[in-house]
C-alpha cells in the first residue's frame, strides 16, 4: 500500500472517512459516497442486499458519519446483517425507524414507497 492519504481523509477501502466529520450526526444526502447512499436505499427495497459484507460495510459508514451506534441507518444494517447470518426475523420497528431516518436525511420524501 504505497497510497498516500492525508491526515483528514483516510479509508480502509475505496470508501473515504472524513474525520472532520465523523459522528456529527449531520448528514447531508451530497456528502454521502454513491455506493453507501445505493446500499442504503437498497436496504429500503423489495430487495436488499443479501451479502452481510455489503451491508457492514453501510453500516460502518453511518456509524462513523452518523450518529454513532444510535444512528438508524447503523442500526438497521446491523439488524439487517443479522437477519441475514441467523436466518430469524428483523425488528420492524427498527425498520420503520430507519425509513423515518431516510426521509430526515434526504434520502426519501415521506410520500415515496421505498418498499
Amino acid at each position: 500500500m504505497s497510497q498516500q492519504q492525508s491526515p483528514n481523509d483516510v479509508s480502509i477501502d475505496a470508501i473515504p472517512v472524513d474525520i472532520a466529520n465523523t459522528q456529527s450526526g449531520a448528514v447531508k444526502p451530497a456528502d454521502v459516497p454513491e455506493e453507501i447512499r445505493s446500499i442504503t436505499r437498497g436496504l429500503a427495497s423489495d430487495q436488499p442486499p443479501t451479502n452481510p459484507l455489503v451491508v457492514l460495510k453501510a453500516a460502518r459508514w453511518w456509524y462513523i458519519h452518523g450518529k454513532g451506534g444510535t444512528d438508524p441507518a447503523f442500526r438497521w444494517a446491523i439488524e439487517w446483517a443479522r437477519h441475514l447470518a441467523t436466518d430469524t426475523p428483523s425488528d420492524v420497528d427498527q425498520f420503520d425507524e430507519f425509513l423515518e431516518y431516510l426521509v430526515a436525511v434526504g434520502f426519501a420524501d415521506e410520500n415515496a414507497a421505498l418498499r
